[in-house]
Protein backbone atom coordinates (compact mmCIF):
# COMPACT_ATOMS: atom_id res chain seq x y z
CA UNK A 1 0.00 0.00 0.00
CA UNK A 2 0.94 2.95 -0.73
CA UNK A 3 -0.66 5.23 2.05
CA UNK A 4 1.69 4.25 4.72
CA UNK A 5 4.79 5.80 2.73
CA UNK A 6 5.90 8.63 4.47
CA UNK A 7 5.22 12.40 2.75
CA UNK A 8 6.66 15.55 2.80
CA UNK A 9 3.39 17.27 4.08
CA UNK A 10 3.38 16.08 7.87
CA UNK A 11 0.93 18.16 10.11
CA UNK A 12 3.11 17.67 12.96
CA UNK A 13 5.48 20.54 13.47
CA UNK A 14 7.25 19.56 16.22
CA UNK A 15 10.75 18.00 16.99
CA UNK A 16 10.20 14.92 18.20
CA UNK A 17 12.63 14.38 21.22
CA UNK A 18 15.15 17.30 20.54
CA UNK A 19 14.69 18.26 24.31
CA UNK A 20 15.65 14.82 25.87
CA UNK A 21 19.11 14.76 23.98
CA UNK A 22 19.66 18.38 25.09
CA UNK A 23 19.01 17.38 28.47
CA UNK A 24 21.09 14.35 28.45
CA UNK A 25 24.24 16.09 27.69
CA UNK A 26 23.90 19.46 29.81
CA UNK A 27 26.67 20.37 32.22
CA UNK A 28 28.87 17.55 30.68
CA UNK A 29 32.44 18.17 29.03
CA UNK A 30 32.55 17.70 25.30
CA UNK A 31 36.21 16.94 25.08
CA UNK A 32 37.18 13.72 23.26
CA UNK A 33 33.67 12.16 22.27
CA UNK A 34 32.59 11.85 18.77
CA UNK A 35 29.90 13.93 17.75
CA UNK A 36 28.33 14.23 14.40
CA UNK A 37 26.25 16.93 12.83
CA UNK A 38 22.63 17.29 13.61
CA UNK A 39 20.45 18.39 11.45
CA UNK A 40 17.77 18.74 13.71
CA UNK A 41 19.93 20.90 16.76
CA UNK A 42 20.40 23.78 15.34
CA UNK A 43 23.47 23.02 13.23
CA UNK A 44 25.15 22.12 16.45
CA UNK A 45 27.08 18.76 16.75
CA UNK A 46 25.48 15.90 18.62
CA UNK A 47 27.44 13.73 21.19
CA UNK A 48 26.95 9.84 20.91
CA UNK A 49 25.57 9.61 24.01
CA UNK A 50 22.92 12.30 23.12
CA UNK A 51 21.76 10.25 20.00
CA UNK A 52 21.52 7.36 21.98
CA UNK A 53 19.37 8.68 24.95
CA UNK A 54 17.26 10.42 22.52
CA UNK A 55 16.77 7.46 20.87
CA UNK A 56 16.17 5.19 24.16
CA UNK A 57 13.15 7.77 24.88
CA UNK A 58 11.89 7.50 20.82
CA UNK A 59 11.68 3.60 21.37
CA UNK A 60 9.71 3.83 24.91
CA UNK A 61 7.48 6.62 23.35
CA UNK A 62 6.63 3.76 20.55
CA UNK A 63 6.74 0.96 23.05
CA UNK A 64 3.85 2.58 25.07
CA UNK A 65 1.60 3.58 22.43
CA UNK A 66 -1.03 5.53 21.98
CA UNK A 67 0.85 7.96 19.46
CA UNK A 68 -1.30 8.59 16.48
CA UNK A 69 -0.51 6.83 13.22
CA UNK A 70 1.02 10.31 11.92
CA UNK A 71 3.06 10.48 14.96
CA UNK A 72 4.18 7.04 15.28
CA UNK A 73 5.80 7.09 11.98
CA UNK A 74 7.54 10.25 12.40
CA UNK A 75 9.03 9.12 15.50
CA UNK A 76 9.85 5.83 14.06
CA UNK A 77 11.75 8.26 11.02
CA UNK A 78 13.11 9.93 13.85
CA UNK A 79 14.46 6.09 15.64
CA UNK A 80 16.11 5.64 12.24
CA UNK A 81 17.84 8.36 11.48
CA UNK A 82 19.17 8.35 15.45
CA UNK A 83 20.12 4.64 14.64
CA UNK A 84 21.92 5.37 11.47
CA UNK A 85 23.81 8.35 13.30
CA UNK A 86 25.01 6.07 16.25
CA UNK A 87 26.31 3.70 13.86
CA UNK A 88 28.26 6.26 12.22
CA UNK A 89 29.91 7.63 15.03
CA UNK A 90 30.75 4.60 16.91
CA UNK A 91 32.15 3.60 13.33
CA UNK A 92 34.25 6.48 13.34
CA UNK A 93 35.54 5.26 16.67
CA UNK A 94 36.20 2.16 15.97
CA UNK A 95 38.42 3.63 12.57
CA UNK A 96 40.12 5.68 15.36
CA UNK A 97 40.87 3.09 17.76
CA UNK A 98 42.45 0.64 15.00
CA UNK A 99 44.31 3.71 13.36
CA UNK A 100 46.47 4.21 16.36
CA UNK A 101 49.45 2.32 16.11
CA UNK A 102 50.40 2.69 20.18
CA UNK A 103 46.17 0.29 20.35
CA UNK A 104 44.35 0.80 23.69
CA UNK A 105 46.29 3.14 26.46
Amino acid sequence: MTDLEPTSTSTSTSTPMAGAAGAADAGQPGGGRPTAPASRHGGSEVTYEAARAELEEVVRRLEAGGCSLEESLTLWERGEELASLCQRLLDGARSRLAANPLGPA
